[in-house]
């Protein structure tokens, strides 16, 4: 199986996660602040977003492969997909200042993990499995 959703995801995380690292990069050159935050908040904020996403992303990654390994792609699944990574672009716009962006961040990005571990749960004590396109219950003795 390929896991597409996984790896076009997880491909679109290693591009966010470079934008928030280059983010803290330019507000540590124009700062002068080679190491810590040097007391900038705006050095701090853009610190704690990149460190947020490095945080969560990991959990979400894992999740999301074993979901579609176990089960296969879902609309359901593109779209907690597609709802962590747009969650995670506006935390880290909202960490620069802006409430509600940084609440719809970490509310998509708790929603979504929530979501995908009640999904991992139901599949793994459904008694089903996922084989290829066919699903198939398993018989205990």
């Amino acid at each position: 199986m390929k896991l597409e959703i996984t790896l076009i995801i997880a491909a679109a995380a290693a591009l966010l996660n470079i934008w928030l690292a280059v983010r803290v990069g330019r507000v540590r050159t124009s700062e002068k602040v080679s190491v810590g935050d040097g007391g900038n908040e705006l050095l701090t904020r853009r610190m704690r977003a990149h460190a947020n996403f490095a945080e969560y992303t990991p959990f979400f990654l894992i999740l999301l492969a074993l979901v579609e390994l176990a089960w296969g792609a879902s609309l359901w699944l593109w779209g907690a997909a597609i709802l962590f990574i747009l969650g995670r672009i506006a935390h880290g716009f909202g960490m620069d200042g802006n409430d509600k962006l940084r609440a719809f961040g970490t509310f998509s990005t708790l929603l979504v993990l929530l979501g995908l571990a009640i999904y991992a749960l139901v599949i793994a004590y459904s008694g089903a499995s996922f084989i290829g396109f066919e699903t198939t219950t398993s018989v205990n003795a």
